[in-house]
């Protein structure tokens, strides 16, 4: 007999001493259930895996309530947005210093490839004198309403990896992305929609599903991916004949059978099943309502950029506090078009003409509404790019950046992050961090901090060790909560 078929005498065991024990109809047997259960790991009861997405209490009294993450994939240049550096402009076109690229290995450009100064200017905004290229036009105003992280750093150099690293808190693929640790954590807010939805726009990322999967988690923590026309999710109507009442009546007899056998086994993806059925059902009704922007005013619509019925990235800012006001625990946007091997000028232009006004808007919009203080919003990349210039005539690219992680720039607003602050520094050509490096993990480590968590007690036993989004690392930055 294999292994398999070991698993399947004991798994036959199981259940018939489970019917012995449920359906004996005394005291005794109700006991001696609940005692098999725990002992088998289901410490849970059915009644409460029933609804996993029921809200939940976190460790401690939060600052923040929900997240919206404004994921620019491909890599925005931090040095042409953020880090501006005179040094640059002073020895531009002239070789690095053999020193700072020591030993490292870039994907498209030698380490000795001339240094490349901004084509932008810089200037400071607001009471806090935050520091923004001119390349922003709409960001300047509540530039005192973000926290600029100057000295990000992570450990992964190329898209995929990155990405992964980024939302999961490992290079590895399978692990559980942020979204769905934050909705395992607290729960959610609404019964009508997901708690944790993806927005996309422009290309698709390098890291694919796996940057807002629920790996080990159990299914019902995923990100649910709307689509960008049409309605959000297929076969959300009813075939032709089949009723409401016809559907609801169905659903009815599946939850019950479903319940049954979710009290028989404990297995967590039959109440993902369960939720999953009735989840549809209700958005039938709440989705076409939530994707109709037309419901806003014209100065709300001119205010983002927003076109109702067209796909963009102002229409999914504008979707993203349509969700959070109704609930959802925590929105995704993600735009990749920001990997600018060649170019690289012409191409933050064109990305911040797509991006600048729903950012601000959005973040100036959540402040007029009271919801700022208790949503971050978070917006950066997978990593940033280099001081010296990338080209190469056989591939067409000039003017360009390559992929750096030694350094790049993110920038949080609102749930508690102390507002009009920038923290960090580099060095004088941009290389390496110099003062308050924030690794992924601590910024991990910081938003869980503000949502409530000890990110070294969110955790989940899988494959006999207790695994966690700062898997194992991270430190709170104090230095950027209010």
């Amino acid at each position: 007999m294999n292994y398999q078929d070991e698993l399947k005498v004991e798994y036959k065991k199981l259940v018939t001493r489970r019917h012995f024990f449920k359906d004996c109809g005394v005291g005794l047997g109700s006991l001696a259930l609940a005692s098999l259960l725990n002992t088998d790991g289901f410490a849970r009861s059915a009644q409460q895996s029933k609804n996993p997405l029921a809200p939940k209490p976190p460790h401690f009294q939060a600052k923040a309530k929900r997240v919206i993450y404004l994921f620019q994939a491909g890599a925005p240049s931090q040095l042409d947005l953020f880090d501006y550096k005179p040094e640059l402009v002073k020895y531009n076109g002239q070789p690095v210093p053999k020193e700072l690229v020591k030993g490292i290995n870039y994907a498209f450009i030698k380490p000795d490839a001339g240094l490349y100064a901004s084509e932008f200017k810089f200037a400071k905004h607001g009471q806090s004198g935050a520091e923004l290229s001119d390349a922003f036009v709409h960001l300047p105003k509540v530039a005192d309403q973000i926290t600029i992280i100057r000295s990000m750093m992570t450990e992964a150099i190329n898209h995929a990896p990155g990405q992964i690293f980024m939302n999961t808190g490992s290079v590895q693929f399978g692990r559980p992305s942020f979204g769905a640790w934050v909705t395992y954590g607290l729960g959610s807010e609404t019964q009508d929609l997901p708690a944790f939805v993806v927005l996309t726009s422009a290309g698709g990322t390098s890291g694919g599903a796996g940057n807002w999967g629920c790996g080990f988690l159990p299914t019902v923590y995923q990100g649910v991916a709307f689509q960008r026309t049409g309605p959000p999710i297929l076969s959300l109507a009813n075939p032709r004949g089949v009723t409401r009442e016809m559907q609801r009546q169905s659903l009815d007899a599946l939850k019950d059978l479903n319940e049954r056998h979710l009290e028989l086994t404990g297995d967590p993806e039959i109440a993902t099943r369960i939720n999953s059925f009735e989840m549809a059902y209700r958005m039938q009704e709440s989705a076409p309502e939530l994707m109709d922007l037309s419901k806003e005013s014209k100065a709300t619509l001119e205010m983002y950029g927003a076109e109702p019925g067209k796909s963009s990235y102002a229409n999914n800012c504008l979707l993203a506090r349509r969700l959070i006001e109704r609930g959802v625990r925590f929105v995704q946007l993600f735009h990749e078009a920001w990997d600018h091997h060649s170019e690289v000028a012409k191409g933050v232009r064109r990305q911040l003409q797509l991006t600048d006004q729903a950012t601000t808007a959005l973040i100036a919009d959540l402040k007029q509404r009271g919801l700022l203080e208790d949503t971050i919003v978070v917006w950066g990349g997978e990593f940033g790019r280099t001081p010296m210039v990338e080209t190469d005539p056989d591939a067409g690219r000039s003017k360009g950046r390559d992929h750096h992680n030694k350094s790049f720039t993110m920038f949080v607003a609102g749930g508690g992050f102390k507002p009009g602050i920038t923290i960090g520094k580099t060095d004088d050509l941009g290389f390496n961090v110099v003062e308050d490096p924030v690794h992924v993990h601590d910024l991990h480590a910081t938003m869980l901090q503000q949502l409530g968590f000890d990110h070294t007690k969110l955790t989940y036993r899988y494959q006999g060790r207790d695994f966690r989004l700062t898997d194992v690392h991270g430190l709170v930055v104090d230095k950027l909560l209010a």
